[in-house]
């Protein structure tokens, strides 16, 4: 066992339902098997134009990333990732793979883009590498894989929203409460999710986030358009935190893909995305993380993000005509 460190960072993906869990089945892991750290703090991340990591922001004890893009800065101690759009450049991917050649971070820096979700990741290393006793916080791993994976039931499950998971993931994903996921993360390490949604504080955002939600539905549903199996709205003149990315699908059933321009305090974003319930098997369906990675994006091969400064709405309205009329052209072809 080590010295007591006083703090341990932790770096999550923020309005992320997988990046809290991730963040909560860390501290858990880390406080029970390394037990080097006497407090854990925690650090939101969001995907945005420009830098994505403030080396400031990393303190002298330990810092761990999970559920989001390498950090090649040498104070990182922990990495964990299942995103296919884990490195922003060549540099950081080989960076990656000296320190796993040479096993110098074979044993701290883990990174499988085959996981459903980076909380099963977790999970996985923690408890076949580390001994870790994951009993606890199997719900957690449930509901990362189907709100990460989109393997809900249908797109009227996804869109209704009655497990209290899909509602938390509603509250993470859309409040513009910065210190949110810092409270909740302490909470979903140790409570089922029921008790952590019934949080006052929780319960205080949820019902004016369904109010929105219901707005959301009727604003897409009368600015989505379909065609050549490809969905395509754009919201930027309503400025929001986040939508429910079901509601495309529950409005089209038909649609195979899903083009939607959105804007936030922070970026004007472009999201795409693959209809779950697609018949249409895994080859014929386009790599969107791939798409997404040609303009400064990425994601996983289903569903992607493009994150364009607030001030250029052109450039995102521009690159979502593009893979639009290039996801048209698959479905055709398809």
């Amino acid at each position: 066992m080590g010295a007591l460190i006083l703090d341990c960072r932790i770096f999550f993906h923020d309005k992320c339902f997988d990046g809290a869990c991730s963040a909560s089945v860390f501290t858990r892991f880390h406080r029970e098997c390394i037990k080097t750290a006497s407090e854990f703090s925690y650090h939101g991340l969001v995907h945005r134009a420009g830098a994505l990591f403030n080396e400031s922001d990393f303190i002298e004890g330990e810092n761990a990333i999970v559920d989001f893009k390498y950090s090649a800065s040498k104070k990182v101690t922990w990495w964990f990732d299942h995103h296919l759009s884990a490195f922003l450049t060549p540099e950081d991917q080989a960076d990656y793979e000296r320190g796993q050649a040479d096993g110098t971070e074979s044993m701290r820096k883990f990174y499988d883009p085959a996981y459903t979700s980076c909380t099963g990741l977790i999970l996985d290393v923690a408890t076949n590498k580390f001994g870790f006793n994951a009993e606890a916080l199997a719900e957690l791993r449930y509901w990362a894989d189907i709100v990460d994976g989109a393997k809900y039931e249908s797109a009227t499950a996804a869109v209704d929203m009655a497990a209290p998971a899909m509602k938390l993931t509603m509250v993470i994903e859309s409040t513009q409460d910065g210190s949110l996921g810092k409270k909740l993360i302490p909470l979903l390490t140790e409570m089922p999710l029921q008790e952590v949604l019934d949080q006052p504080f929780v319960q205080e955002l949820l019902g004016p986030l369904m109010e929105r939600h219901q707005a959301a539905l009727k604003l897409i549903g009368e600015r989505a358009s379909m065609e050549r199996g490809v969905i395509q709205f754009d919201i930027t003149d309503y400025p929001t935190e986040g939508y429910n990315k079901f509601i495309p699908y529950y409005l089209f059933p038909g649609g195979t893909y899903n083009v939607g321009l959105s804007k936030s305090s922070f970026r004007t974003k472009v999201a795409v995305g693959t209809n779950p319930w697609t018949p249409l098997p895994a080859e014929k369906l386009a790599n969107l993380a791939v798409i997404c990675e040609r303009y400064g994006g990425g994601g996983h091969a289903r569903v992607g993000a493009i994150s364009f400064p607030p001030d250029r709405e052109e450039d995102a309205r521009r690159a979502a005509g593009e893979i639009v009329s290039e996801l048209q052209a698959r479905d055709t072809a398809g």
